[in-house]
């Protein structure tokens, strides 16, 4: 199991975390996904190393940003 958390902007709402959530769950490999609003960190698990970049445009999908 691996686990990295991510920094995405512009979430507002819980239709934000849900969107997120659907978006990054659907990356191969990906088991499990945690959205903190509140800080806007986004805890992705998944049973082998997922490339950033398709972390990235996952949340680029869903209408957000990955920060930094």
């Amino acid at each position: 199991m691996e686990t990295k958390t991510y920094s995405v902007s512009g979430m507002t709402c819980a239709h934000c975390v849900g969107s997120v959530s659907a978006e990054v769950g659907q990356i191969p490999g990906v088991t499990d996904v945690k959205v903190d609003l509140a800080s806007g960190a986004v805890t992705v698990t998944s049973d082998q190393p997922v490339d950033e970049a398709a972390v990235r445009a996952a949340v680029d999908e869903a209408g957000y940003q990955l920060v930094g």
